[in-house]
C-alpha cells in the first residue's frame, strides 16, 4: 500500500484510480475539485503540527492525521489541535466519491458528480456545482451551496444555510439558531423542501412559476409571503403559511419556533437571455470577422473551478 508522511510542503501525483477521497484535517484550509484528468494531484502548501498521513489502497485515497478518526468525528476534541494548520489542495476525477472532516478549517468541494459528505466542528463549507447527493454535519459552521443538483442534508446546532440556485430534487436541513436561507431554481422536476428551526430565521426564494404545496409555521415569529394564492393565517402567537401553488407536485414544509419566515418569489425574466444590443447608427458595416463578433450574444459569467 502506498503511503507518504508529509511535514512540509509537497507536491504528488497519483498514476492508480481514484474512486474515493477521505480528508480529515485540523485547522487551515481544504480545497477539492473535480477534473477530467484520470489522475489525481495532491498539494500540501502549509503544514504545522504533526505529519499528515496520506495512503492509497483499493482506489481510496486517504489524507488525514493518524489520531482523528470519521466516527465520532463532530465529538473529537484535543488539546494539542490548536497547534495543527494546513492548507491541503486536491484535484481527482469528477466521479470520485468525496468525505471531509474538518475541526476548525474551511472546506471547498466544487465539480464533484459523486457522492460529498462534509463533518465539521467549526469550520464553514463551501460546495459548487455538486451532481450527486450532499451530506453536511457541522455543529458551528455554515454551509454555502451553490448549484448543488443533488439530494441536500444539512443538521448544525448553530450553523447557517445558505443555497443559491438550488436544482436538486430535495433539500433537507435541521438547526437550532442558525439562519436558513434557500433559493430554487427552476427546472421542471418537483422539489421537496423540509426546513426545520428552533430560533432561526428561514427565507425561501421560489421559481416562477412555482408548483407546490405549502406549509409554513412558526410559534411566535412573524410571517410572509409573495404570493396570493397562500392563504396567511394567525394575528396573535402562532402563524401559519398555507395553499397550493401551480399544481403542487412539489412540497414545501418549514416550521421554527421564534424565528420568522419569508416566501419570496424569484423575478420570471431573471435567468432569461440577454436581448441583443442595437447597433449604433455610426457603426460600420458588419461584413467582417469584426461585425461578427460583436453580435456574439452574452452567456454570463464564466465557472471558475476552485482548487
Amino acid at each position: 500500500m502506498p503511503e507518504w508522511s508529509v511535514t512540509e510542503p509537497r507536491k504528488l501525483t497519483f498514476d492508480d484510480p481514484v474512486t474515493a477521497l477521505h480528508v480529515r484535517v485540523v485547522n487551515g484550509t481544504v480545497n477539492v475539485v473535480g477534473t477530467d484528468e484520470g489522475s489525481a494531484r495532491l498539494e500540501v502548501s502549509e503544514v504545522e503540527g504533526p505529519p499528515l498521513q496520506v495512503t492509497q489502497k483499493d482506489g481510496t485515497l486517504t489524507v488525514a492525521y493518524e489520531d482523528l478518526p470519521w466516527k465520532g468525528f463532530l465529538k473529537w476534541l484535543d488539546s494539542k489541535g490548536w497547534r495543527r494548520h494546513v492548507v491541503v489542495s486536491l484535484a481527482v476525477p469528477t466521479g470520485t466519491r468525496v468525505e471531509v472532516g474538518v475541526v476548525g478549517a474551511a472546506a471547498v468541494v466544487s465539480g464533484v458528480d459523486a457522492r460529498v459528505e462534509v463533518k465539521g466542528v467549526t469550520g464553514d463549507t463551501t460546495l459548487v456545482r455538486i451532481a450527486g447527493p450532499v451530506r453536511v454535519g457541522t455543529v458551528s459552521g455554515s454551509l454555502e451551496a451553490q448549484a448543488v443538483t443533488g439530494d441536500l442534508r444539512f443538521n448544525s446546532v448553530s450553523g447557517d444555510l445558505t443555497v443559491v440556485e438550488g436544482s436538486g430534487s430535495s433539500v433537507r436541513a435541521d438547526s437550532v439558531s442558525g439562519s436558513m436561507i434557500v433559493d430554487l431554481d427552476a427546472t421542471g422536476t418537483p422539489t421537496d423542501v423540509q426546513l426545520t428551526n428552533v430560533s432561526g430565521e428561514i427565507a425561501i426564494r421560489l421559481p416562477h412559476p412555482a408548483d407546490a404545496e405549502v406549509e409554513a409555521n412558526t410559534a411566535s415569529g412573524t410571517v410572509s409571503s409573495a404570493f396570493e394564492d397562500l392563504r396567511v393565517s394567525g394575528q396573535w402567537g402562532a402563524k401559519k403559511i398555507t395553499g397550493r401553488l401551480g399544481a403542487g407536485n412539489g412540497r414545501l414544509k418549514a416550521m421554527t419556533a421564534s424565528g420568522s419566515i419569508a416566501l419570496l418569489r424569484r423575478p420570471p425574466t431573471e435567468d432569461g437571455p440577454y436581448d441583443d444590443d442595437p447597433a449604433p447608427q455610426d457603426a460600420a458595416p458588419a461584413d467582417g470577422p469584426i461585425g461578427d463578433s460583436t453580435n456574439t450574444p452574452t452567456d454570463g459569467p464564466t465557472d471558475k473551478k476552485v482548487l
